[in-house]
């Protein structure tokens, strides 16, 4: 749940800073490109720190060397989240993160249908995680595309 609300306070921040006159944030498609990088960098940091173990049991069993799945997300995050940070990458980043998004979804099955933890907290039920999940991959998707372009 703290990423979503990282995502929306920075998407919300940065939205105030570009109506505010400050030029680097105008426009709602960099604040959202924004918004999801600190969250992104936010979930990957997760990754190497305390929470690691946590995410280590996350990884549905029929997936081998869960800690090197763990290793491989937390960097895709971190080059996923300087892509959409570089024009010229946004589209590529947004491809690779709704994947990575997709792929990482059966270890969230894994973690609400066990009840784990992470932190200390337990992870979102199912259905509000897939709720989550659509919103994380909605955001990268109007992020990295202009669906209003004719």
């Amino acid at each position: 749940m703290i990423p979503l609300i990282v995502l929306a306070a920075g998407f919300l921040l940065f939205i105030l800073l570009g109506m505010a006159g400050i030029p680097y944030f105008a426009g709602y498609h960099h604040a959202l490109r924004l918004a999801l990088a600190v969250m992104f960098l936010l979930t990957a940091s997760a990754h190497w720190g305390a929470k690691r173990a946590d995410l280590v049991r996350m990884v549905p069993p029929s997936f081998k060397h869960p800690e090197l799945w763990v290793t491989v997300t937390g960097i895709l995050e971190i080059l996923g989240a300087a892509g959409l940070l570089i024009p010229a990458t946004v589209t590529i980043a947004a491809i690779g993160l709704s994947l990575m998004l997709i792929a990482m979804f059966p270890a969230n099955v894994h973690a609400a249908r066990l009840r784990l933890t992470i932190g200390g907290r337990p992870v979102p039920r199912l259905g509000t995680r897939i709720v989550i999940q659509l919103i994380f991959l909605a955001c990268v998707l109007i992020a990295g595309f202009d669906f209003g372009a004719a």
